[in-house]
């Protein structure tokens, strides 16, 4: 998982994942990329690792959908960090956070918002996709 963190910081990637011997690297903000691979192409997601830079609750339920089995954060929820680990997932991280920042630091941000109250992970995702419909990212 360390050459993955390194990789992760080295190349300032957003996100880093493997799957056996083969990385793949993320640069957009959010969860847009994990929400496309969910959709695209789970496959490569289950058994993966998955180094991030911040994971909200909402990154979270797409790396549990997706069946990803080791996670590391730089900076990680409280939300996330608990869903991962009800969930089964191997979670490292350097800093947790009560929640995640919007891009502008004056709230929280809105994918962790949406999701925040909800318990069924398939409404979750459905409040991601419809959040990324209407800010027409996907």
């Amino acid at each position: 998982m360390q050459n993955l963190i390194t990789h992760l910081h080295q190349g300032n990637f957003s996100c880093v994942i493997r799957k056996g011997g083969e990385v793949r690297e993320f640069s957009r903000r959010g969860v847009v990329d994990l929400y496309e691979l969910l959709v695209h192409d789970a496959a490569f997601l289950r058994d993966s690792e998955l180094a991030d830079k911040v994971i909200g609750k909402g990154a979270a339920v797409l790396m549990i959908k997706g069946g990803v089995m080791r996670v590391y954060a730089d900076v990680i929820s409280a939300p996330a960090l608990e869903l991962l680990r009800t969930n089964g997932v191997d979670v490292t991280f350097l800093t947790l956070v009560a929640n995640i920042k919007n891009r502008a630091g004056t709230d929280m941000c809105p994918v962790e918002k949406r999701c925040l109250l909800l318990t069924d992970l398939d409404e979750m995702v459905e409040e991601i996709r419809s959040f990324l419909e209407q800010q027409s990212l996907i």
